[in-house]
């Protein structure tokens, strides 16, 4: 469990509000795994219009139930992504308790939103390695990723 998310569960206790915790701690995850598919969409200076439908189908698919619910959450994870602005903090967010196939899944989805476009700059090749590596990847498992087949892809 990340120091986040005991901290959380501590003032839950403290406060009786276990579920809401919980619920709470959901959400941010759910939002940091979408603002690090914003902070790689903008790794190139240039968020292009193929990198946006990209990513708000691929938020609509695994993260949100509809178009415009998808598009909130963009919005509030931009916001929140443009406020941290580092991706350590952000993985560290969706914690350390996160399985191997989430995590994986990430991966594949900030390769295919690096790629929207039709090119993977290097800017954006070079922040999605090092979210790989974040997340607990090893060289062959981020090249996996890539080649769209995160469930195969190794920590």
């Amino acid at each position: 469990m990340s120091l986040i998310a005991r901290l959380r569960a501590y003032a839950a206790d403290a406060f009786g509000l276990r579920g809401t915790a919980d619920a709470v701690g959901e959400a941010d995850e759910r939002l940091a795994a979408i603002a690090l598919l914003v902070h790689v969409a903008r790794a190139d200076g240039i968020l292009a219009p193929e990198e946006t439908e990209r990513l708000a189908r691929l938020v609509e698919g695994r993260f949100a139930a509809t178009r415009s619910e998808a598009e909130a959450l963009i919005a509030r994870a931009a916001a929140y992504d443009a406020q941290t602005r580092d991706m350590a903090a952000l993985v560290e967010v969706i914690g350390h308790e996160a399985g191997h196939e989430q995590k994986a899944r990430l991966l594949a989805m900030a390769w295919s939103v690096a790629g929207a476009d039709g090119e993977v700059h290097e800017f954006e090749e070079a922040l999605v390695w090092r979210l790989g590596g974040l997340l607990g990847f090893d060289e062959a498992g981020i090249l996996l990723a890539r080649a769209g087949d995160p469930l195969a892809a190794r920590p």
